[in-house]
């Protein structure tokens, strides 16, 4: 549903303003290149904050924290 809002978007960019919507179509890999360090930064972050909570959780889940054990 997103690519296809994505291309009618593009597409009626492209009848406003041809010259706007080829240029937005040259750039965007260049603009996606740019964005993917801040990404990859962002999925270490995740994992990491993931890794500690699971550290942090570690001692209560141990003594039976959490979730009760259903039979």
């Amino acid at each position: 549903m997103k690519l296809l809002t994505i291309l009618l978007l593009w597409c009626l960019l492209w009848v406003l303003c041809w010259p706007l919507a080829l240029l937005a179509l040259v750039l965007w890999p260049f603009v996606w290149l740019l964005a993917l360090p801040f990404r990859l930064v962002g999925i270490t972050f995740s994992a990491l904050f993931a890794f500690l909570r699971a550290l942090l959780m570690l001692p209560a889940r141990l003594l039976g924290g959490g979730r009760p054990l259903t039979a």
